[in-house]
């Protein structure tokens, strides 16, 4: 048996979908289909009904699904031990979140709330958006900092996971301005001019958030992948070199915008996503991260 074989579980008991989890788990479907029935080929047992849609755990499923974040937790657990680093700094706060929100978001949130609390440590891990909810529910993280929209929506068990709304983010096109301030390429394009487009990798949360915002648009804009990644860092870097047009979360180009860097090229090609954050309902979380998440509903 493979640990990975128990996040696709997971992942899958989630979606209710294989073909939903086979693109979280950045496999294709028939090979994610092998791994579930590797799993159940292991176990003795079927765990997904398949005669069911949308897809459904069978009694052994359900029954299943807590030992697998409960095996997950431990193993990570006893990794973390076996490699010294267990009590190393025992009261840091473990913080999943994507990337994005790493940079811009949680500063200045962190901020905010030792302000109620009092200083503490965190520790962050940077990953995608469906990854950091999942080390929610394997017990790697403490809280979990994610976006959500209704047309990509976090799905989070609510009889074990809390869930506060504790920001707002927008995403627009942008691009490199010119010595006279203005943009180097116009949005949308045009039959005699394509725009090149710096875009997300598949795996991507803010991918399907661009991908939705352009589909609501007719006609489409024309436009070229030049560059491809799963960081929005990494195509602002792009984006002020001049390399073409990219949606990034506003609060990533704040400062560039005020310096005339860059400007926003379509406001009409615009989507608004909540931040969220989750934390285990249990009572076994730690008194500092209770502190928190008391400051984080407290009506200000």
């Amino acid at each position: 048996m493979e640990t990975k074989w128990l996040e696709d579980f997971l992942t899958l008991a989630e979606t209710r979908s294989f073909s939903r989890a086979a693109e979280l788990r950045n496999i294709t479907q028939p090979a994610f289909s092998r791994r579930i029935q590797s799993l159940e080929a292991w176990l003795g047992t079927a765990l997904i009904d398949r005669t069911m849609y949308p897809t459904r755990l069978t009694a052994a499923g359900e029954i299943f699904r807590a030992e697998a974040v409960s095996m997950l937790a431990h193993l990570s657990e006893t990794r973390t031990l076996l490699r010294g680093q267990e009590y190393s700094n025992a009261e840091a706060v473990r913080i999943a979140m994507p990337h994005t929100l790493s940079l811009t978001f949680f500063p200045e949130w962190v901020k905010r709330i030792e302000q109620g609390v009092g200083r503490f440590s965190t520790k962050i891990f940077a990953l995608n958006v469906h990854d950091a909810a999942m080390s929610l529910v394997d017990g790697t993280s403490d809280l979990a900092l994610v976006y959500h929209h209704p047309h990509q929506p976090v799905q989070l068990d609510p009889t074990r996971f809390k869930m506060a709304v504790i920001g707002v983010e927008s995403i627009y096109p942008y691009a490199r301005c010119d010595e006279h301030g203005r943009p180097l390429f116009e949005f949308p394009g045009s039959q005699a001019q394509v725009v090149p487009f710096l875009a997300y990798a598949s795996n991507a949360y803010l991918k399907r958030m661009v991908d939705y915002t352009l589909d609501r648009v007719t006609p489409g804009p024309r436009l070229e992948v030049r560059c491809e990644t799963d960081m929005a860092e990494g195509l602002k870097s792009m984006l002020l070199e001049g390399h073409g047009v990219a949606f990034l979360p506003e609060s990533a180009v704040r400062r560039e915008l005020a310096a005339g860097l860059l400007a926003c090229v379509g406001r009409e090609y615009s989507v608004e996503m909540e931040i969220r954050i989750y934390c285990d309902s249990r009572e076994n979380i730690g008194d500092i991260v209770r502190a928190i998440w008391r400051q984080v509903t407290t009506p200000s």
